[in-house]
């Protein structure tokens, strides 16, 4: 948090700031005269006048843009040297999105936040949790004999997890498990025996690999969330599709965290209640 200054202050640590600026840059005082359009003994005041008085705003934000810092950060305004569209590029990323959510770049994500806490909503079961045959049905007609890939590479994350030191939260909505088991609106015409070997298998991952995995399950018709993924403090990606846009300034980041909180404290089913629904899920399916 910036500490009230009154003008003298705010004028010695411009003076300050702006002599920084310059021996970081490339520019001396005539180049930054010439580049800003003043004259050199503008400039040079500007850095050795002991007073408390200011440039106009149009000198600071000329300085500011030769000089490639912000002005806000020249008036002692922000604690931050970049400029605003600096921030944004930094804490604003798009990279392309493969059609499986097997990526190098997301699991390149996943290695960068190990020892962290890694919270995920899906955008339908979990790729690292399937079995082989069902990323074969989802994968194969999009991705031909790339989906071999796409299944290592679920293995690959599947075992990453199992090795790694974070704890793995997955939220999703009830339905989608439901959906799943019953073969219907994404998932149908997914043959019976694949979801049943599926069924078994997330069973028992969810037992086996508790509490280093927790799986929640939420109403979505109170609930809602975009498929996300949030790497401990230090980033939080989204899903769009095409791509994935990841945020990693701290104050999106607390949002989203927030956000998954709220999935997990008011999910209707934990992570300790999930094997024992599947069994019933099953069981419903065998009985059929």
């Amino acid at each position: 948090m910036l500490e009230k200054i009154n003008k003298l202050q705010r004028a010695a640590q411009f003076r300050s700031r702006l002599g920084k600026a310059l021996q970081d840059s490339s520019l001396n005082q005539s180049s930054l005269a010439r580049v800003t359009g003043v004259d050199r003994s503008t400039i040079s005041q500007l850095l050795t006048d002991d007073g408390a008085r200011l440039p106009n705003a149009h000198v600071v934000g000329a300085c500011a843009a030769a000089l490639g810092v912000s002005a806000d950060w020249l008036l002692s305004l922000s604690d931050r040297p970049e400029s605003a569209a600096d921030l944004v590029a930094h804490s604003l990323s798009f990279a392309k999105a493969a059609r499986a959510l097997v990526d190098e770049r997301i699991f390149e994500w996943h290695q960068e936040a190990a020892g962290y806490k890694i919270r995920h909503v899906p955008a339908a079961l979990p790729d690292m949790l399937k079995t082989r045959r069902l990323l074969e049905w989802e994968y194969a007609p999009h991705l031909g004999r790339t989906a071999d890939q796409a299944i290592g590479a679920a293995q690959d994350r599947l075992s990453w997890m199992r090795q790694a030191q974070s704890d793995y939260e997955i939220a999703m909505p009830i339905y989608e498990l439901d959906s799943f088991a019953a073969g219907t609106g994404y998932y149908e015409g997914l043959p019976l025996d694949i979801r049943l070997e599926q069924l078994e298998l997330f069973e028992r991952l969810a037992d086996q690999l508790y509490p280093r995995l927790r799986i929640y399950l939420f109403d979505a018709k109170r609930l809602y969330s975009a498929p996300v993924t949030i790497f401990g403090p230090l980033m939080c990606v989204f899903y769009a599709g095409s791509h994935y846009m990841a945020f990693r300034d701290s104050e999106r980041i607390e949002i989203f965290t927030s956000h998954f909180d709220t999935l997990v404290r008011e999910a209707d089913l934990t992570a300790r209640q999930i094997p024992s629904r599947i069994r019933v899920l099953r069981a419903r399916l065998e009985e059929a």
